[in-house]
């Protein structure tokens, strides 16, 4: 492909290539026409296939730390009358607590004062290939003005859910594992 109408497509959102440079795009970038062109986007990961021989491998506590960073979006497990309810929230990380902002009343509220686990993971459908930390430990809601305006100046927590989000909730980890799968 020439580098001028590589070019050409990068600047140009609405250029339209055709089935032979996206493939040959996609095989350049080690992906899929598919994934190349966002036709994955709302599909749930994992129904790649699973390679030959995949490698499994446990994670020290501070590599499932780094791969959490600073923010992120997790899966939070709350326990409820009716049986346990996973939610998505997006976390932050301050002082080796996940904290994140709910309303009063919503399923991510329920976990103050609960024994709870997040999950955050990455899954890369192309090379069958990811990761996977989970974190367990006890919920509690800050009720503290300080500690609240502290949460509110460190943690990076705008919800996609947008709106006023005014109760803070901190899992403090008991424990903190995590998993790789790679080819």
């Amino acid at each position: 492909m020439a580098i001028t109408y590589l070019g050409y497509l990068e600047e140009h959102p609405g250029a339209a290539p055709g089935p032979g440079p996206l493939t040959r795009l996609a095989e350049a970038l080690g992906t899929t026409v598919t994934e190349l062109t966002g036709g994955a986007v709302d599909l749930p990961p994992g129904p790649g296939r699973a390679v030959r021989e995949p490698r499994f491998t446990e994670l020290a506590p501070g590599e499932c730390r780094a791969l959490l960073g600073s923010h992120g979006v997790g899966r939070l497990a709350v326990p409820t009358d009716t049986g346990p309810v996973i939610v998505p929230v997006n976390y932050s990380v301050v002082e080796g607590a996940f904290v994140f902002r709910t309303v009063l009343g919503a399923t991510p509220s329920l976990a103050a004062g609960q024994a709870v686990a997040l999950e955050v993971d990455r899954i890369d459908d192309t090379f069958s290939q990811g990761w996977s930390v989970l974190i367990r430990g006890s919920a509690r809601s800050v009720t503290d003005p300080r500690a609240q305006q502290r949460l509110t100046e460190q943690a990076y927590s705008a919800p996609w859910a947008g709106g006023e989000h005014d109760l803070w909730v901190r899992v403090e980890p008991r424990t903190v594992t995590g998993r790789r799968i790679t080819v």
